[in-house]
């Protein structure tokens, strides 16, 4: 493992060990604890009491985050006929059919997130080993394969704050809420966005703690682990 520098071994030295911060502190911590020239992801990884393998313990969703994530979301839309110039008007970056099938096929990937109308996921649907593994297929679950009536809400909410989340393989759900750059109070309010959709999206076939434990880090700082109650009563 490659060791790390003296300036994160700094900001790791200013934790309290054994500690949970509120979801303020923590954030006031990792503004501190910022050694970088630039504008760091807030993140956090949530570790679920759920089975990944079971069907009934699944979670995916997405959160509405009123402060957005602090960067400019490039939107491609697969959308044909009436429903692509919907698209166009509503200000996807990118809108087309079998032409942006060809050219994600052919390696070009210079977006940050998808749509699609339903008639177009059979031709879609050949980019699953390609999208799926960025976590760039749209999906009805997460609200990304939707009827051209409802383009113009989807692509004004991906611009402005939407953010995608889902069950890894570990049990661990990881999104990001916003930059380093914003104010406390933002990114407590884009947490309790977060933290709200979650609770909601609690599965049937969920057993015991849905939520073991959160953890809150930055792009390239330490992780603070967030104390548990108050960080589920923003959900409230």
């Amino acid at each position: 493992m490659t060791p790390h520098g003296k300036k994160y071994n700094a900001a790791v030295a200013a934790l309290e060990k054994n500690r949970s911060y509120s979801p303020a502190e923590a954030i006031e911590l990792a503004k501190k604890a910022s050694y970088v020239a630039f504008d760091e992801t807030v993140e956090l990884h949530m570790k679920m009491g759920l089975n990944p393998r079971s069907a009934d313990q699944q979670v995916r969703g997405v959160a509405l985050l009123p402060h957005g994530l602090g960067k400019q979301v490039r939107v491609l839309v697969f959308a044909q006929g009436p429903a692509a110039k919907t698209a166009m008007d509503a200000g996807a970056d990118y809108v087309g059919a079998d032409d942006l099938v060809k050219q994600i096929e052919d390696g070009w990937l210079e977006f940050d997130t998808t749509i699609a109308t339903p008639d177009m996921m059979p031709k879609v649907a050949k980019l699953g080993k390609i999208l799926g593994r960025r976590g760039l297929m749209p999906n009805p679950k997460s609200g990304t394969v939707i009827p051209p009536e409802d383009l113009p809400r989807a692509i004004g909410e991906a611009r402005t704050g939407r953010v995608e989340y889902r069950l890894d393989r570990t049990a661990i759900i990881h999104l990001a809420i916003g930059k380093i750059s914003f104010e406390t109070e933002k990114l407590v309010e884009n947490l309790a966005a977060v933290m709200e959709a979650i609770v909601k999206a609690r599965p049937s076939g969920a057993k015991g703690q849905y939520i073991r434990s959160i953890t809150l880090t930055t792009t390239m700082g330490p992780g603070f682990k967030l104390d548990l109650r108050s960080t589920l009563n923003l959900a409230d």
